[in-house]
Formats: structure tokens, sequence, C-alpha cells
């Protein structure tokens, strides 16, 4: 198969890919139609957020497209994969679905978890309703996924469905130095519930390599969904993804972003509250290093009444590293009674990173609640010097004031959330490979916030001792 630089995609790549994956009709002219709003739009549509973003970082001339990428799981993943052999697991190396394990007590329920193109096949019509759900005008990416995607994934969790294990999502980026744009979507059907965990890697390679990603989540009603994801990918890598979460009367979604590698991530995640009493929480957390930048953009859109939303953002930067926080919340004229949140706060570690945050509120009836914030702060020498007085270096005592920032937004998080965000925020301090094994070290992790929020545990133990 060809390969061609993402600056000279044009008709004929769409063609090739089409043509490889044996795709119907509609399909075609979808993507036809997305590859030419993707040539007339700019970079950022909004003239607000144009002044400041940094997604011109990734080189359309490096990156490399092609319909098919070399399947080798890099070496650096064996292990991990190794650990998910008996899991619900779908692993994604490069364009290529290298491994799909759904144990027969899941798949016998109706659980789906395949490639993008068996779903095609076999659950076409909900492929086609996602597809159908995002809008390539809205933003130049959105659409050049939905033009050039060459990989994805599908997961349906089936009505009633309840999951007490997580589903795991794996993708790296292919050895060959192929970009990979996958297109993901994730169905929950009524009164089901389970977690998804998205690991995202990347070998290093010689020019920038990217993983675009456009993800459709449907919440149907009363179901519930947890998704983490934590991006772990190379500094010489660039990782831009565009979400859409549609939820429905009483559902809810439960997102956690940890975002640790790439020179640039950029992410847009839109949450569509549709039904009566539908929730969205939202948390995010970026350590950013050396000259990594981070756009991230947060909507929360209230279409119908009694729904909640709630988005904070909290980064993390040293050195040169950069991050732009833009968030909206929107109640719609028939959404009263809705409650929502948003709020993006940063702390500089070194005088040279540097942090934007752009919140904004469009109320349109009367009877809700809206809130909205952003902070910029450098470290308080104050608290410094207090710690150095308790014989804390200066990297110590600036551990222990992260901490402290991150303690409000991870007492949210489930306890191996938090393990594993501050297993990463470790590895990452003292320079280590970002990977979650689960090895000793990370069990201590575990086991520390397992018992972090217990009240109940400290009680029993001042009577224990007593």
């Amino acid at each position: 198969m060809s390969q061609q630089a993402l600056s000279s995609i044009g008709s004929s790549h769409i063609e090739e890919i089409s043509s490889s994956k044996n795709e119907p009709d509609w399909l075609k002219q979808y993507r036809k139609n997305s590859l030419s709003i993707y040539e007339g739009l700019p970079i950022e549509t909004s003239p607000l957020y144009n002044k400041y973003t940094d997604a011109k970082k990734m080189d359309p001339e490096q990156v490399s497209l092609s319909v098919t990428s070399d399947p080798t799981v890099p070496a650096f993943l064996e292990k991990r994969l190794s650990e998910l052999k008996n899991e619900i697991s779908i692993i994604q190396i490069g364009t290529n679905i290298q491994k799909i394990n759904l144990p027969d007590e899941f798949s016998s329920k109706g659980l789906v978890v395949s490639s993008i193109d068996d779903a095609l096949k076999n659950n076409g019509d909900l492929v086609k309703k996602a597809l159908e759900a995002s809008n390539s005008a809205e933003d130049k990416f959105t659409a050049l996924n939905n033009a050039a995607f060459n990989s994805g994934i599908f997961i349906h969790i089936p009505r009633n469905l309840i999951l007490e294990k997580p589903i795991h999502f794996v993708s790296s980026l292919s050895l060959d130095g192929i970009s990979t744009i996958s297109r993901n979507i994730i169905f929950a059907d009524e009164s089901s519930k389970a977690t998804i965990v998205q690991e995202l890697y990347s070998p290093k390679a010689e020019k920038q390599q990217a993983y675009l990603e456009l993800l459709n989540t449907n919440v149907a009603a009363n179901a519930q969904l947890d998704l983490t994801t934590l991006q772990m990918m190379d500094q010489g890598s660039v990782n831009f993804s565009t979400r859409r979460s549609d939820i429905g009367q009483d559902g809810q979604i439960n997102w956690y972003l940890g975002l640790f590698g790439t020179v640039l991530s950029r992410y847009r995640i839109d949450y569509y509250l549709n039904g009566t009493g539908a929730n969205a929480n939202d948390s995010e957390v970026v350590f950013g290093n050396k000259e990594q930048s981070f756009d991230l953009q947060s909507n929360i859109i209230h279409e119908s009444p009694a729904t909640e939303g709630r988005i904070i953002e909290k980064s993390i930067l040293k050195d040169k590293s950069k991050s732009l926080f833009k968030g909206m919340i929107r109640i719609k004229e028939k959404a009263a009674k809705s409650n929502s949140y948003l709020s993006g706060r940063s702390i500089l570690l070194d005088k040279d990173a540097k942090s934007d945050a752009i919140p904004g509120l469009e109320i349109f009836t009367n009877d809700v609640k809206a809130t909205h914030s952003a902070s910029v702060a450098q470290i308080d020498e104050e608290q410094i010097f207090y710690l150095g007085t308790r014989c804390l270096s200066r990297p110590e005592a600036e551990r222990t004031i992260v901490e402290g920032f991150l303690e409000p937004l991870s007492r949210k998080m489930s306890y191996q959330v938090r393990a594993w965000i501050a297993y990463l925020i470790e590895s990452k301090w003292d320079g280590k490979e970002l990977m979650i094994n689960n090895d000793e070290e990370l069990r201590k992790f575990v086991e520390i916030e397992e018992t972090r929020y217990n009240e109940n545990d400290e009680i029993e133990q001042h009577y224990k001792y007593r």
C-alpha cells in the first residue's frame, strides 16, 4: 500500500481506503464529503481561540498515512499486554486491531467488542448513527478523521448488562512511522453499566507520528459509563482527539483524562445532555514538561431540564510547557432547573511555563445554576519556605504542593484511577518510562488510594489501637 504525507492527502487516498475495505457506497460518499469540508476549514474555526492554539506544531509534511501499517507489537508493550491476556480487551497497533479478548461468558450476554470494519458488517445501523451524529463542519480535524480513518474500534454494551470488570482498550502507534487515524464508537444501551480504560502509547520515532482520534459515545436512558483515558505517548508524537457524548434520560457518564505525553495534545470534548436528568462528570489532569503543549476544549450542552454537568481541569506545568483550556457551558431554552460547573486551574512550577484559560457561559433560560472559574498561579514561595522548615528539599516540597493541588479533584475518581495518575506523575517527575504495568511499585499506590478516603477504616484503627 502506498504512503503519503498528510499535507498531500486527496481523493485518491480516500478511494484507496474505501476500496481496500470494500465499504458501502454511503460511506464512500460520506468520506468524500468530509474531505471537501476538511480542505476548506482553517486549523482553528474560532477567532477567539485562534491566537492561542499550538495546533500548527503538528507538521503535515512529517505525518505519514497509509491504509496499513506494521502490526508488530513494540517491545515496551509486551509486559503490559501479557497482564491483560485474561481481561476483556482490544489491542490496536497502528492501523491494525492486533487482538480482541472477549470471554464467552460476556459475548453470550450480547457484549460486542470489535474493529470498526467488522462493526460496519455486523452493526451497520449503529455505526451509521454514530457517523451521522458527527458534524465535520464543526472542526477541521473532525472532518479529517471522518474522511480518512484507517482503523477504529466498536464497543456495544447491551441493555441491562452490568459489567464488573473493565474493558481495556490499548492503542500504540506502529514501529514503521505510519500515523493512525482512528474512528472509535461506544454504545451503552438502556440500564447498562460499564467501565472502559483507554491507554495510549507510541514508540520513539525519527519523525513526527500522530494518533488522530474521533470518538463517539452514546449513553442511553439509565445507563452509566465510566471512561478513563491515560495518554502516555512519546514526546516526539502528536495526539489529536475529538469526542462527542450523547447522554439520555437519567444516563450518566464519568470521564477521567490524564495527559502526560506527546509534544502536542489537542482534545475537544462535547457533552450533549439530551434527556431529563442526564449527568456528565469530567475530570482532567495535565502534567507537562520540556516544551510540551496541551490544548483542551470541553463543552457541556444542556438540551433538557434537570440535567447536571461538571468539568474540572487541572494542569501542572514545568520547564517551557504550555496549556490552553477552553470551555463552554451552554444551557438551552428547554433546560430549566439544570446545574453546571466548569473550572480550569493551572500551577506553574517554572518561570517559562505558561497557561491560558478561556471559560464561557451561554444561558438561554431561567431557573438554572451555572458557574465557571479559571486561575493560573506560580508556585507559592512561602509554602516552599514553610515545607523547607519541615526538612523537605525543594523538589520534595513542590511534589507535596502538587499533591495538595490535585487532592480535591482526585476525590471524585475511583481509587484505581487515582493510583494510576499518582504513579504516572511520579514516574514523569523521576524521568521514568510512562507505563501502568501492574508491578509492585504501582500496587503500593493502589493500596494507599484504597484507604486514603475511607473514614470508617480510620475510625476502626482508632478503636483498635486505644
